[in-house]
C-alpha cells in the first residue's frame, strides 16, 4: 500500500512501482494506492495487480480515500506492507480491522507538519506498536528518528535499489551533444526546486567555482533562483535546464564531472538520485545531514561530504574534484562499485523476500 502509484510522480511512488513490479514475479501481489480521481480504478499494469481507490477529498497533500478501509476490510492477504508517511492509509488499515501480519516502510519523518504532525503521532505509534517488522531506508535514518527509536527491536534496515543497468551506459552521441552544448567541467544536480534541496547554496557556491552547473528539475523556488543567478551575475556558469524525463537524464550524468546534491533539511532522507549518479561513475560532492544522505555515498570513498548550508565548503569540494581527474576516477569507480553491493533492484527486492519470509515464520 502506498499513497498514489506512477504515472503520478515522486520518490516513494517510483520505489513503490519498481519493487513492486519484481514481487509480483514471486508472490500474488495486490497494490492498494489512493486514486486521483473520484472514481475506483483495478487495473493491471506491468504484471502488477492494482486498485486506485477512489478520493473524494485531498487535504494537507494527503489523499482521502474511505473506501480504502473496505479494500483493506476485504483484502485476502497473509502479509500487509505499507509505505509511510501515509496517514490516510494508517488510519484506514486500523479501521479495516484486518488482522493479517503487517509491515511499514517508514521512508522518512515528517518535517514539515508542525501542527497536524504530533497530533497524529500517537495514531502512526500505535499502527507501528502492531507491526511485525518496520523496515528502514539506512542505518542513519534509524539510529536519528524519533519515530524509529520506540521500535527499534523490530527495525531492518533496507535501503533503496535501482536498476543500475540503465545507469551505466548512455548514449555516446547525446552525452557529446550536451558537452558541445555546455562546455567542459559540468556539475549536474537533480532535484525538484524546493527548500530542502539547498540549490541556492549551491548556486552562491558557484561565484567560486571554476566550472558550469546544470539543475535538471522544475518546482516553486525556479523564478527565486532564476533571480539569485542574475543578481550574482553567473548566467553564464548556472543552468536551471527544467524538468527533464528520467531516462533522458542519464547522458547529463555521463557528460558532467560530478554530481552535487547541496540539500540543507531531514525532508532530503536518502537521496535515490546519488545512486544514479554514482551508477553512471560519478564522484559525488553531498552533505552531512542526520538523514540517509552522507550512507549513500560515503565521504573519502565516492566523494566528498560537506556541511549543509555552507556554499564555501561546496566550493571547495567541487573545485578539489575538478582539478583532480585521479581522484575523481577513484571516487567514480568505488562509486560504481558500493552502487552494485548496496543498492541494486535485485539486492533490495531479496532483502525483502528475506524479510517477508522471518516475519511469516514467526
Amino acid at each position: 500500500m502506498g499513497k498514489y502509484y506512477p504515472p503520478y510522480m515522486g520518490g516513494i511512488e517510483t520505489h513503490l512501482q519498481a519493487l513492486s513490479r519484481e514481487l509480483a514475479k514471486t508472490v500474488d501481489l495486490r497494490v492498494i494506492v489512493s486514486n486521483g480521481g473520484r472514481q475506483s480504478v483495478s487495473e493491471t499494469l506491468e504484471g502488477v495487480n492494482l486498485l486506485r481507490v477512489s478520493t473524494p477529498l485531498t487535504l494537507f497533500s494527503t489523499p482521502l480515500s474511505p473506501a480504502m478501509v473496505s479494500a483493506i476490510r476485504h483484502a485476502a492477504a497473509d502479509l500487509i506492507h505499507i509505505h509511510l508517511p501515509n496517514p490516510a492509509a494508517v488510519l484506514a488499515y486500523l479501521a479495516s480491522g484486518n488482522r493479517a501480519k503487517v509491515i511499514f516502510t517508514y521512508h522518512s519523518d515528517t518535517v514539515k507538519q508542525k501542527v497536524l504532525g504530533p497530533l497524529f503521532q500517537p495514531v502512526l505509534d500505535a499502527a507501528l506498536r502492531r507491526s511485525s517488522a518496520v523496515i528502514a531506508t539506512s542505518p542513519n535514518y534509524l539510529r536519528t528518528s524519533p519515530v524509529l527509536a520506540a521500535v527499534r527491536e523490530r527495525c531492518h534496515v533496507i535501503p533503496y535499489g535501482i536498476d543500475l543497468s540503465q545507469f551505466e551506459q548512455s548514449d555516446p552521441a547525446r552525452t557529446a551533444e550536451i558537452r558541445q552544448q555546455y562546455g567542459e567541467r559540468l556539475i549536474v544536480s537533480v532535484g525538484r526546486l524546493v527548500y530542502y534541496k539547498g540549490f541556492e547554496y549551491l548556486i552562491r557556491a558557484m561565484t567560486k567555482v571554476a566550472g558550469k552547473l546544470l539543475i535538471i528539475g522544475d518546482g516553486p523556488l525556479r523564478a527565486d533562483l532564476e533571480r539569485l543567478i542574475a543578481d550574482l551575475g553567473i548566467a553564464g556558469k548556472v543552468v536551471l535546464v527544467g524538468e527533464v524525463q528520467n531516462e533522458h537524464v542519464i547522458p547529463y550524468y555521463h557528460a558532467a564531472e560530478i554530481f552535487a546534491l547541496a540539500s540543507i533539511a531531514r525532508s532530503e532522507a536518502f537521496g535515490i538520485v546519488q545512486i544514479e549518479a554514482m551508477a553512471s561513475g560519478l564522484p559525488v560532492v553531498n552533505t552531512a545531514l542526520d538523514s540517509g544522505v552522507p550512507f549513500v555515498s560515503l565521504d573519502g570513498q565516492t566523494g566528498l561530504t560537506v556541511v549543509p548550508g555552507d556554499p564555501d565548503a561546496l566550493a571547495v569540494a567541487l573545485n578539489r574534484l575538478l582539478d583532480d581527474v585521479e581522484l575523481r576516477r577513484t571516487f567514480g569507480a568505488a562509486g560504481i562499485q558500493r552502487a552494485r553491493q548496496e543498492f541494486s533492484l535485485d539486492t533490495m527486492v531479496q532483502r525483502t523476500l528475506d524479510l517477508y519470509a522471518t516475519v511469516m515464520a514467526g
